[in-house]
Protein backbone atom coordinates (compact mmCIF):
# COMPACT_ATOMS: atom_id res chain seq x y z
CA UNK A 1 0.00 0.00 0.00
CA UNK A 2 1.13 3.56 -0.91
CA UNK A 3 2.51 5.30 2.41
CA UNK A 4 1.59 8.62 0.57
CA UNK A 5 -0.63 10.85 3.34
CA UNK A 6 -2.40 13.33 1.67
CA UNK A 7 -4.68 11.27 -0.37
CA UNK A 8 -6.18 9.10 2.79
CA UNK A 9 -6.55 12.51 4.72
CA UNK A 10 -8.15 14.45 1.95
CA UNK A 11 -11.00 11.39 2.30
CA UNK A 12 -10.88 11.53 5.78
CA UNK A 13 -11.08 15.43 6.31
CA UNK A 14 -14.17 15.21 4.25
CA UNK A 15 -16.23 13.34 6.68
CA UNK A 16 -14.43 13.84 10.07
CA UNK A 17 -12.45 17.14 9.85
CA UNK A 18 -13.44 20.55 11.80
CA UNK A 19 -15.36 22.56 9.93
CA UNK A 20 -16.87 24.83 12.25
CA UNK A 21 -14.26 26.51 14.06
CA UNK A 22 -14.96 30.49 14.38
CA UNK A 23 -12.04 31.34 12.22
CA UNK A 24 -12.90 28.79 9.98
CA UNK A 25 -16.13 30.96 8.89
CA UNK A 26 -15.37 33.93 6.73
CA UNK A 27 -11.57 32.95 6.95
CA UNK A 28 -8.89 36.01 5.83
CA UNK A 29 -5.42 35.67 6.36
CA UNK A 30 -5.96 38.18 9.10
CA UNK A 31 -8.31 35.25 11.06
CA UNK A 32 -6.10 32.56 9.96
CA UNK A 33 -3.02 34.21 11.66
CA UNK A 34 -5.00 35.67 14.36
CA UNK A 35 -6.17 32.14 15.34
CA UNK A 36 -2.11 30.91 14.54
CA UNK A 37 -1.04 33.14 17.32
CA UNK A 38 -4.28 32.62 20.01
CA UNK A 39 -3.70 28.53 19.13
CA UNK A 40 -0.14 28.41 20.18
CA UNK A 41 0.26 26.28 23.40
CA UNK A 42 -3.25 26.97 23.91
CA UNK A 43 -6.22 24.61 23.15
CA UNK A 44 -9.13 24.95 20.98
CA UNK A 45 -12.11 25.42 23.30
CA UNK A 46 -10.23 28.27 25.38
CA UNK A 47 -9.45 30.32 22.77
CA UNK A 48 -12.71 30.26 21.01
CA UNK A 49 -14.38 32.22 22.61
CA UNK A 50 -11.09 34.95 22.90
CA UNK A 51 -11.10 34.61 18.74
CA UNK A 52 -14.18 35.53 18.70
CA UNK A 53 -14.28 38.92 21.47
CA UNK A 54 -10.96 39.63 19.65
CA UNK A 55 -12.34 39.69 16.04
CA UNK A 56 -15.83 41.86 17.29
CA UNK A 57 -12.99 44.50 18.45
CA UNK A 58 -10.72 44.72 15.74
CA UNK A 59 -12.48 42.70 12.63
CA UNK A 60 -9.32 43.82 10.46
CA UNK A 61 -5.45 44.38 10.64
CA UNK A 62 -6.06 48.20 10.38
CA UNK A 63 -8.01 48.15 12.99
CA UNK A 64 -5.74 45.97 15.12
CA UNK A 65 -3.02 48.11 14.21
CA UNK A 66 -4.92 51.47 15.30
CA UNK A 67 -5.94 50.21 19.07
CA UNK A 68 -4.37 50.93 22.21
CA UNK A 69 -1.83 48.18 23.23
CA UNK A 70 -4.11 48.33 26.59
CA UNK A 71 -7.25 47.84 24.62
CA UNK A 72 -5.20 44.54 22.83
CA UNK A 73 -3.93 43.37 26.05
CA UNK A 74 -7.48 43.89 28.25
CA UNK A 75 -8.81 41.62 25.57
CA UNK A 76 -6.05 38.45 26.18
CA UNK A 77 -6.67 38.77 29.65
CA UNK A 78 -6.57 35.45 31.17
CA UNK A 79 -5.41 33.63 27.82
CA UNK A 80 -1.41 33.92 29.04
CA UNK A 81 1.44 34.07 26.60
CA UNK A 82 1.63 38.01 26.50
CA UNK A 83 4.04 38.78 24.31
CA UNK A 84 1.99 37.00 21.66
CA UNK A 85 -0.86 39.82 22.19
CA UNK A 86 2.29 42.39 22.29
CA UNK A 87 4.24 41.05 19.18
CA UNK A 88 -0.04 40.84 17.33
CA UNK A 89 -0.33 44.37 17.52
CA UNK A 90 3.49 45.53 16.81
CA UNK A 91 3.13 43.00 13.32
CA UNK A 92 -0.21 44.78 12.85
CA UNK A 93 1.26 48.07 12.73
CA UNK A 94 3.97 46.74 10.77
CA UNK A 95 1.53 45.62 7.83
CA UNK A 96 -0.13 48.69 7.62
CA UNK A 97 2.90 50.75 7.36
CA UNK A 98 4.86 48.08 5.24
CA UNK A 99 2.33 46.35 3.46
CA UNK A 100 -1.31 48.88 3.16
CA UNK A 101 -2.81 46.58 5.84
CA UNK A 102 -2.90 43.64 3.53
CA UNK A 103 -0.81 40.39 5.01
CA UNK A 104 1.69 39.49 2.29
CA UNK A 105 1.51 35.73 0.73
CA UNK A 106 5.45 35.95 0.70
CA UNK A 107 7.23 33.52 3.17
CA UNK A 108 9.83 35.99 3.64
CA UNK A 109 7.92 39.23 4.25
CA UNK A 110 5.62 36.77 6.95
CA UNK A 111 8.34 35.63 8.84
CA UNK A 112 10.04 39.10 9.10
CA UNK A 113 6.96 40.26 11.36
CA UNK A 114 7.05 39.66 14.66
CA UNK A 115 5.43 36.67 16.36
CA UNK A 116 5.41 34.77 13.22
CA UNK A 117 7.86 32.05 12.52
CA UNK A 118 8.49 29.47 9.68
CA UNK A 119 5.24 27.55 10.50
CA UNK A 120 2.81 30.10 11.08
CA UNK A 121 3.66 32.15 7.67
CA UNK A 122 3.56 28.66 5.88
CA UNK A 123 -0.06 28.26 7.85
CA UNK A 124 -1.03 31.49 6.60
CA UNK A 125 -0.06 30.95 3.32
CA UNK A 126 -1.91 27.32 2.91
CA UNK A 127 -4.96 28.24 4.80
CA UNK A 128 -5.64 31.73 3.43
CA UNK A 129 -3.75 31.80 0.10
CA UNK A 130 -4.08 27.85 -0.92
CA UNK A 131 -0.02 28.18 -1.58
CA UNK A 132 2.39 25.26 -1.46
CA UNK A 133 3.89 25.61 1.71
CA UNK A 134 4.38 22.71 4.72
CA UNK A 135 3.81 23.41 8.54
CA UNK A 136 5.27 21.95 11.46
CA UNK A 137 3.29 22.90 14.56
CA UNK A 138 3.20 21.10 17.21
CA UNK A 139 0.32 18.51 16.37
CA UNK A 140 2.17 18.14 12.56
CA UNK A 141 5.42 16.99 14.33
CA UNK A 142 3.42 14.47 16.23
CA UNK A 143 1.56 12.60 13.60
CA UNK A 144 4.71 13.02 11.32
CA UNK A 145 7.07 11.29 14.14
CA UNK A 146 4.52 8.93 14.81
CA UNK A 147 4.25 7.85 10.96
CA UNK A 148 7.72 7.67 10.44
CA UNK A 149 9.12 6.81 13.62
CA UNK A 150 11.03 9.97 13.94
CA UNK A 151 13.13 9.28 17.26
CA UNK A 152 15.03 12.32 19.03
CA UNK A 153 14.60 15.35 20.90
CA UNK A 154 12.32 17.29 18.87
CA UNK A 155 13.33 20.50 19.91
CA UNK A 156 17.11 19.76 18.52
CA UNK A 157 17.93 21.13 14.92
CA UNK A 158 18.97 17.60 13.47
CA UNK A 159 15.36 15.87 14.38
CA UNK A 160 13.68 19.43 13.14
CA UNK A 161 15.47 19.04 9.98
CA UNK A 162 14.11 15.88 9.24
CA UNK A 163 10.42 16.80 10.55
CA UNK A 164 10.74 19.99 8.23
CA UNK A 165 11.77 17.56 5.20
CA UNK A 166 9.13 15.03 5.99
CA UNK A 167 6.47 17.96 6.29
CA UNK A 168 8.04 19.32 2.91
CA UNK A 169 7.65 15.84 1.20
CA UNK A 170 3.96 14.68 2.19
CA UNK A 171 2.55 18.39 1.70
CA UNK A 172 0.82 18.19 -1.91
CA UNK A 173 0.69 20.88 -4.81
CA UNK A 174 -3.44 21.09 -4.65
CA UNK A 175 -5.37 21.11 -1.94
CA UNK A 176 -2.91 22.46 0.22
CA UNK A 177 -5.50 24.16 2.60
CA UNK A 178 -7.63 21.19 3.31
CA UNK A 179 -4.39 19.23 3.71
CA UNK A 180 -2.97 21.42 6.17
CA UNK A 181 -6.34 21.64 8.04
CA UNK A 182 -6.71 18.04 8.06
CA UNK A 183 -3.73 17.21 9.34
CA UNK A 184 -3.39 19.39 12.03
CA UNK A 185 -7.37 18.18 12.77
CA UNK A 186 -6.03 14.69 13.17
CA UNK A 187 -3.53 15.37 15.35
CA UNK A 188 -5.75 17.18 17.39
CA UNK A 189 -8.66 14.54 17.42
CA UNK A 190 -7.39 11.08 16.69
CA UNK A 191 -3.40 11.18 17.07
CA UNK A 192 -3.12 13.08 20.75
CA UNK A 193 -0.19 13.18 22.91
CA UNK A 194 -1.41 10.80 25.43
CA UNK A 195 -4.18 8.42 24.47
CA UNK A 196 -4.11 8.17 20.00
CA UNK A 197 -7.02 6.90 18.87
CA UNK A 198 -5.13 4.39 16.34
CA UNK A 199 -8.61 2.21 15.77
CA UNK A 200 -10.25 5.78 13.95
CA UNK A 201 -7.31 7.07 12.01
CA UNK A 202 -6.68 6.83 8.36
CA UNK A 203 -3.07 6.57 8.48
CA UNK A 204 -3.16 3.49 10.96
CA UNK A 205 -1.93 0.66 8.90
CA UNK A 206 1.21 2.32 7.36
CA UNK A 207 2.18 4.00 10.75
CA UNK A 208 5.76 2.98 11.46
CA UNK A 209 4.92 3.75 15.05
CA UNK A 210 1.09 1.88 15.25
CA UNK A 211 3.14 -1.31 13.99
CA UNK A 212 5.60 -1.41 16.48
CA UNK A 213 2.86 -0.83 19.44
CA UNK A 214 4.58 2.22 19.95
CA UNK A 215 3.00 5.15 19.31
CA UNK A 216 3.27 6.94 22.90
CA UNK A 217 6.83 6.67 22.16
CA UNK A 218 7.33 9.77 20.00
CA UNK A 219 8.00 12.71 19.43
CA UNK A 220 10.43 11.87 21.82
CA UNK A 221 9.84 13.87 25.17
CA UNK A 222 12.28 15.93 27.05
CA UNK A 223 13.39 15.24 30.25
CA UNK A 224 11.38 16.99 32.75
CA UNK A 225 13.02 19.65 35.05
CA UNK A 226 12.21 20.38 38.23
CA UNK A 227 10.89 24.12 37.91
CA UNK A 228 12.42 26.41 40.14
CA UNK A 229 10.36 28.54 42.21
CA UNK A 230 10.70 32.07 43.10
CA UNK A 231 8.43 34.85 45.33
CA UNK A 232 7.33 38.18 45.43
CA UNK A 233 4.76 40.31 47.76
CA UNK A 234 2.60 41.90 45.75
CA UNK A 235 0.96 45.18 47.49
CA UNK A 236 -3.02 46.23 47.25
CA UNK A 237 -2.03 49.83 48.59
CA UNK A 238 -5.90 51.04 48.44
CA UNK A 239 -7.42 54.19 49.25
CA UNK A 240 -10.42 55.07 51.43
CA UNK A 241 -12.75 54.65 48.62
CA UNK A 242 -11.38 51.10 47.79
CA UNK A 243 -9.54 52.41 44.68
CA UNK A 244 -6.45 50.21 44.11
CA UNK A 245 -3.03 51.38 42.83
CA UNK A 246 -1.89 49.50 39.93
CA UNK A 247 1.54 49.51 38.40
CA UNK A 248 2.25 48.71 34.83
CA UNK A 249 4.50 46.02 34.47
CA UNK A 250 7.76 46.94 32.57
CA UNK A 251 8.83 44.95 29.30
CA UNK A 252 10.08 42.60 28.93
CA UNK A 253 9.55 40.57 32.27
CA UNK A 254 6.79 38.82 34.04
CA UNK A 255 3.63 40.26 32.56
CA UNK A 256 5.26 42.93 30.39
CA UNK A 257 2.82 45.24 29.67
CA UNK A 258 -0.08 44.35 31.48
CA UNK A 259 -1.37 46.20 34.79
CA UNK A 260 -0.49 44.80 38.52
CA UNK A 261 -0.54 45.49 42.46
CA UNK A 262 2.61 46.62 43.69
CA UNK A 263 5.44 43.66 43.29
CA UNK A 264 7.81 43.45 45.37
CA UNK A 265 10.57 42.17 47.52
CA UNK A 266 9.36 39.78 49.99
CA UNK A 267 12.03 42.00 52.98
CA UNK A 268 10.16 45.42 52.35
CA UNK A 269 7.84 46.60 55.20
CA UNK A 270 4.40 48.46 54.17
CA UNK A 271 6.33 52.04 55.45
CA UNK A 272 9.16 51.69 52.87
CA UNK A 273 6.46 51.22 50.34
CA UNK A 274 4.37 53.99 51.20
CA UNK A 275 7.30 56.22 51.16
CA UNK A 276 8.04 55.22 48.00
CA UNK A 277 4.89 56.71 46.51
CA UNK A 278 5.18 59.55 49.51
CA UNK A 279 1.70 57.88 50.74
CA UNK A 280 0.49 57.70 54.67
CA UNK A 281 -1.03 54.53 55.32
CA UNK A 282 -3.71 55.08 57.44
CA UNK A 283 -4.44 51.21 59.24
CA UNK A 284 -2.83 48.12 59.69
CA UNK A 285 -1.14 45.89 57.05
CA UNK A 286 -3.49 43.12 56.26
CA UNK A 287 -1.62 39.85 55.18
CA UNK A 288 -3.59 37.98 52.81
CA UNK A 289 -3.49 33.97 51.70
CA UNK A 290 -0.98 33.37 49.48
CA UNK A 291 -1.09 31.58 46.43
CA UNK A 292 1.41 29.57 43.70
CA UNK A 293 1.10 31.08 39.88
CA UNK A 294 3.02 28.92 37.57
CA UNK A 295 4.87 29.69 34.69
CA UNK A 296 6.32 27.55 31.71
CA UNK A 297 9.86 27.84 33.25
CA UNK A 298 9.02 28.05 37.01
CA UNK A 299 6.74 28.70 39.79
CA UNK A 300 6.14 31.89 41.25
CA UNK A 301 5.06 32.18 44.85
CA UNK A 302 2.72 35.52 45.61
CA UNK A 303 2.29 36.46 49.21
CA UNK A 304 -0.26 39.59 48.86
CA UNK A 305 -0.81 42.50 51.26
CA UNK A 306 -3.32 44.71 51.41
CA UNK A 307 -2.19 48.42 53.10
CA UNK A 308 -4.63 51.16 53.18
CA UNK A 309 -3.88 54.69 52.34
CA UNK A 310 -4.92 58.11 53.26
CA UNK A 311 -5.26 59.48 50.41
CA UNK A 312 -5.64 58.74 46.92
CA UNK A 313 -2.84 61.50 45.84
CA UNK A 314 -3.12 62.39 42.33
CA UNK A 315 1.01 62.04 42.28
CA UNK A 316 0.83 58.59 41.78
CA UNK A 317 -1.29 58.20 39.08
CA UNK A 318 0.65 58.23 35.53
CA UNK A 319 -0.74 57.18 32.30
CA UNK A 320 2.00 55.25 31.42
CA UNK A 321 3.32 53.52 35.00
CA UNK A 322 0.55 53.76 37.76
CA UNK A 323 -3.09 54.15 37.98
CA UNK A 324 -6.02 53.84 40.61
CA UNK A 325 -8.22 51.51 39.63
CA UNK A 326 -11.74 51.44 41.03
CA UNK A 327 -14.03 49.41 42.48
CA UNK A 328 -16.21 48.14 39.40
CA UNK A 329 -13.61 50.19 36.99
CA UNK A 330 -14.51 48.57 33.44
CA UNK A 331 -11.53 50.17 31.72
CA UNK A 332 -10.33 48.61 28.99
CA UNK A 333 -6.99 47.42 30.17
CA UNK A 334 -4.52 44.39 30.56
CA UNK A 335 -4.82 42.84 33.79
CA UNK A 336 -2.39 39.96 34.57
CA UNK A 337 -3.94 36.72 35.86
CA UNK A 338 -3.02 37.58 39.60
CA UNK A 339 -4.22 41.13 39.61
CA UNK A 340 -7.84 39.71 38.28
CA UNK A 341 -7.48 37.15 41.56
CA UNK A 342 -6.34 39.91 43.93
CA UNK A 343 -8.81 42.75 42.82
CA UNK A 344 -11.82 40.16 43.00
CA UNK A 345 -11.00 39.14 46.24
CA UNK A 346 -10.43 42.81 47.35
CA UNK A 347 -14.38 43.32 46.10
CA UNK A 348 -15.35 40.08 47.94
CA UNK A 349 -13.79 41.78 51.32
CA UNK A 350 -15.64 45.02 51.35
CA UNK A 351 -18.77 43.12 50.59
CA UNK A 352 -18.94 41.73 53.90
Amino acid sequence: MSRAIAPRLLAWHKHHGRKDLPWQQSRSPYRVWLSEIMLQQTQVTTVKPYFERFTARFPNVSDLAAADLDDVLHLWTGLGYYARARNLHKAAIAVVQRHAGELPNDQQALEALPGIGRSTASAIRAIAFGAHAAILDANVKRVLARYEAIGGDPSKASTQASLWQLAETHTPDRHTDVYTQAIMDLGATVCTARRPACDSCPLADTCLAHARGEEILYPEKKARKVKPVRSTAMWLLTSPQGACLLERQPQPGLWGGLWSPLMRTQDIAADAVCAELALEPSGPTRALEPFRHTFTHFHLDITPFQQPVKDKQEHTQDADLRLWYEPGDNRPIGLSVPAVKLLARLSDMAGK
